[in-house]
């Protein structure tokens, strides 16, 4: 391969010019009569006829615009955010790799996720949390969101001698303020419990939180909800791959993750919805609970204790957040990118723990998509 600063010799006349990295021209004294006509020369005869400088620029332009167009074909698009989602996502998007789009997004966690956005770091950016409209304000390029799948936030605990573990929701409240320390106070094995949290900004903490102050008025008025909270107990992991992490490493440990991060020596407890029923975590309960959400105009919408014999109490939407313009040649790339999330794609959720959207949800978010523009 040549290289700058190498001399080429080139067939058909005598050369002394320097290559140019990444454009490689070789001239041949006649080309075929497409490429004259491309060239605006007539004929591949008068293109033959035409000085060495001539021919030089003529195929300099092209090969500048062949450069171009390659380069637009292989850009990649970066996206970053919420964990939770991760999984669904890295799988969809992988999908994507054969048909011209190449996506790279990074699992940093909803808080992160939004910041990069924001500052417009990214293509686009994730999270389990919609945008706050003071965060939105910032946005000159105007923000188009859309909910992306949906999912359970599970309670996965590591305790092989703890089977079938149910929780009410007071329970659960308690563990997390660490007014329950042991699984003898649960029935359910002995020994010490671990609490795991996250300790980044995440969505999932959010939505997570936002149910346990529906569920208790003194977990409300002691912590609250918020994408990051003052734990009262607990050790944090980054993102749900480390709260699953020190879940399945810590025998005795329980902590909140996505339905998808549930495997290995990590078991996901029945939960106590709010018609009293013990649920698991899983498409039917997640489709139940979503059932109830209603979207606002900005498609944001939440339930953090749904009603329903079927549903499970922690379900949450997970949402992109795309730029309405400013987006230049890559518009088409991530319509095209966010069209497939919203539509084969969808296929997928079940199998990695997701739920799929379905109905006015589906309809609202693929339309919200024509909104990204140039």
């Amino acid at each position: 391969m040549p290289f700058l600063g190498r001399r080429s010799h080139v067939i058909g006349d005598t050369c002394s010019c320097l290559w140019q990295p990444n454009i490689h021209v070789l001239l041949i004294g006649s080309l075929p009569l497409s490429l004259a006509r491309f060239l605006d020369v007539g004929s591949s005869d008068q293109l033959a006829s035409m000085s060495f400088a001539q021919k030089a620029l003529s195929i300099g332009t092209l090969a500048v615009v062949g450069v171009a167009a390659s380069a637009s074909a292989q850009s990649t698009l970066n996206g970053a955010g919420a964990s939770f989602p991760a999984p669904f996502y890295q799988r969809a998007f992988a999908g994507l790799a054969g048909k011209g789009v190449q996506v790279n997004y990074q699992s940093v966690g909803s808080g992160a996720g939004v910041r990069q956005f924001v500052a417009g770091s990214v293509d686009f950016g994730a999270t389990d949390e919609p945008i706050k409209a003071s965060e939105a304000a910032k946005v000159k390029r105007g923000v188009v969101q859309f909910p992306a799948v949906g999912g359970t936030i599970a309670i996965g605990y590591n305790k092989p001698d703890c089977k079938g573990l149910k929780l009410t929701q007071k329970q659960l409240v308690d563990i997390f303020l660490g007014e329950i320390k042991t699984w003898d106070q649960l029935k359910c094995g002995k020994g010490k419990i671990t609490v795991a949290h996250r300790s980044d900004g995440s969505g999932t903490t959010f939505a997570f939180t936002n149910s346990l102050s529906t569920f208790s008025s003194e977990w409300k008025s002691k912590v609250g909800e918020g994408k990051s909270v003052k734990w009262p107990v607990g050790v944090g992991g980054k993102g749900n791959e480390g709260v699953a992490g020190l879940v399945s490493n810590t025998p005795g440990a329980i902590g909140y993750i996505n339905q998808s991060f549930v495997k290995g020596p990590i078991k996901a407890a029945a939960l106590q919805n709010k018609d009293g029923n013990f649920v698991m975590p899983n498409l039917a309960s997640g489709a139940a609970a979503l059932n109830n959400i209603r979207l606002n105009d900005q498609l944001a919408g939440e339930d953090p204790n749904p009603s329903g014999a079927k549903s499970y109490p922690i379900s949450t939407l997970t949402w992109i957040l795309a730029y309405q313009n400013g987006n230049g040649l890559k518009a088409g790339e991530i319509r095209k990118a966010m069209l497939h999330l919203l539509g084969p794609a969808q296929n997928q959720a079940d199998e990695l723990g997701y739920v799929p959207l379905k109905g006015d949800i589906l309809k609202r978010a693929k339309a919200a998509v024509a909104k990204i523009g140039a």
